[in-house]
């Protein structure tokens, strides 16, 4: 599969170094704001052996109809500011090329526009990226499906330059009918990404634990979303869409 980057910080970075790594995916391209780096082959500024000759532009050098027409792909991969879905979205879209955003915050204007897009492709939206985080909020709600009494309390863990609530744990308290202001957050260190449900009985204590170990976390999520997304119609999708028919009983 064919694939390009949206974006080069921290997290691009370890899901081009997942992507360049994988034998069914060919990375092609990266595109990022900043002009450094213009040029340079994404497997030699990691440090891969590979024969893949993935380059990287800035985003501002370039037409992107033009670009997507010279060098297409069959999925784009967002890791990129907030705003970059305006820039390449509605030109993907038109070629029919799958866009797979992990962006944690998007505006009402950008999620109007991934409903847009998603009539003439596949668009797929999932703030925290990793199968693990999201398998968390599948149990998670089973639970309180289970037992909806019990008290719940959810923490996010990130480094401590992190801004804000985590998108992910804003996430998973939305699939708990949790508010915004029922998240404790903690800022410390080097932390990646943790989120601990906490489920809080009469007699006993469930915890469900997600913890990122390193970024690459997010390049195994992002193939696992592009290999279930094959195949599938136009259409706004997210992590319970490619999970659910794991938790379907296959029929006698």
């Amino acid at each position: 599969m064919r694939a390009g980057l949206m974006g080069f910080g921290k997290a691009g970075k370890a899901v081009a170094s997942v992507l360049m790594q994988h034998p069914d995916f060919s990375l092609e391209w990266v595109l990022r704001r900043s002009e450094v780096l213009e040029n340079r082959h994404v497997g030699e500024f990691l440090g891969i052996e590979t024969d893949k000759e993935a380059f990287i532009k800035s985003v501002g050098h370039v037409d992107i109809e033009v670009f997507l027409d010279e060098h297409p792909v069959d999925c784009i991969i967002d890791f990129s500011p907030t705003e970059s879905i305006h820039t390449y979205g509605p030109a993907a879209a038109a070629r029919g090329i799958t866009i797979i955003s992990a962006i944690s915050h998007y505006g009402d204007e950008e999620k109007a526009l991934l409903h847009e897009l998603a009539k003439d492709t596949v668009v797929f939206w999932s703030p925290n990226i990793t199968l693990g985080v999201n398998y968390l909020m599948f149990a998670g709600k089973f639970l309180k499906k289970i037992a909806p009494w019990a008290d719940i309390q959810l923490v996010e863990e990130h480094f401590k330059t992190k801004q804000g609530i985590s998108g992910t744990a804003i996430k998973i308290a939305e699939s708990l009918d949790m508010a915004s202001s029922e998240i404790n957050s903690v800022r410390a260190g080097g932390i990646v990404g943790k989120h601990e449900l906490i489920f809080g009985f009469p007699y006993q204590t469930v915890r469900l634990v997600h913890e990122s170990i390193s970024r690459e976390a997010f390049g195994n999520g992002v193939i696992f979303a592009a290999q279930n997304l094959a195949g599938m119609g136009p259409g706004l999708y997210n992590f319970e869409d490619i999970l659910l028919p794991y938790f379907t009983p296959e029929p006698n």
